[in-house]
């Protein structure tokens, strides 16, 4: 068995690569997996169509969508694939 002896000043000390990947981004909101469109949107539209179906008849809520009543029941009778 050999050992191999030397001292501390004839290692190179070692560099970083660059700087370091942030370990998660911003927790606002979902991950972008479940942003992005798909399945889940699928889930989550007839729940909002419900919404927006419940509030056409309350024209202060409407025009904080910029809605008129029509739209918003138009909108509100799509099926949740489209």
């Amino acid at each position: 068995m050999s050992i191999l002896l030397t001292d501390i000043f004839s290692v190179p000390p070692v560099q970083a690569a660059g700087p370091a990947a942030p370990v998660h981004q911003s927790s606002s909101g979902p991950p972008a997996a479940i942003r992005r469109p798909g399945w889940w949107s699928w889930l989550d539209r007839p729940l909002q169509r419900i919404a927006l179906r419940e509030i056409a008849d309350d024209p202060r809520l409407l025009g904080d969508l910029g809605l008129s009543r029509e739209e918003a029941l138009r909108e509100a009778a799509k099926p949740f694939w489209r």
